[in-house]
C-alpha cells in the first residue's frame, strides 16, 4: 500500500472513531477494518467491527465532542504502522496525546491497533 492511501486509511480510522451516528461510525468501521479487527487502548480492548465501534461510542461519552487528529507522519515498514495523534476537545485545545501501533492484514485492512497515552515513561537511574 502506498503512502498517501495509508494516510488516508489512517485519518479515516481517527475520524471512525470519533464520528457521533452509529449507523456511519460502524459503516467507516466496516470499510477500513478486518472483520476480526482488534482495537487495545489502556482502559479497554474491543475486536470485530461492533466492539470497536461500541469502543467509540464510550470514548464519545467520557469526551462529548471531541476528536482525533494524527499529529505525526507515518512510520512504516512491513505490515506495520506507527503514529502519534491528539485528542481535541471542542474548541480545539489538546486534552490527551500518545502513539498508536496499526498492524495491517494481508489484504491492507486494519487488523490491530494498540494505543498508549503519553510519553513513554523516563528510563530508570542506575
Amino acid at each position: 500500500m502506498h503512502l498517501p492511501a495509508l494516510e488516508q486509511m489512517v485519518d479515516a480510522h481517527l475520524a471512525a472513531y470519533c464520528e457521533p451516528d452509529a449507523d456511519r461510525r460502524l459503516a467507516a468501521i466496516r470499510a477500513i477494518w478486518n472483520l476480526e479487527g482488534r482495537l487495545v487502548d489502556p482502559p479497554i480492548e474491543s475486536s470485530g467491527h461492533a466492539g470497536i465501534s461500541d469502543q467509540a461510542a464510550a470514548l464519545q461519552a467520557q469526551f462529548p465532542g471531541h476528536r482525533f487528529e494524527r499529529s505525526t507522519a507515518l512510520d512504516l515498514h512491513h505490515h506495520f504502522v506507527r503514529y502519534g495523534w491528539r485528542l481535541l476537545d471542542p474548541a480545539g485545545r489538546p486534552v490527551l496525546a500518545g502513539v498508536d501501533f496499526m498492524d495491517l492484514d494481508v489484504d491492507g485492512r486494519i487488523g490491530r491497533v494498540v494505543g498508549f497515552f503519553g510519553d513513554p515513561p523516563p528510563a530508570a537511574q542506575a
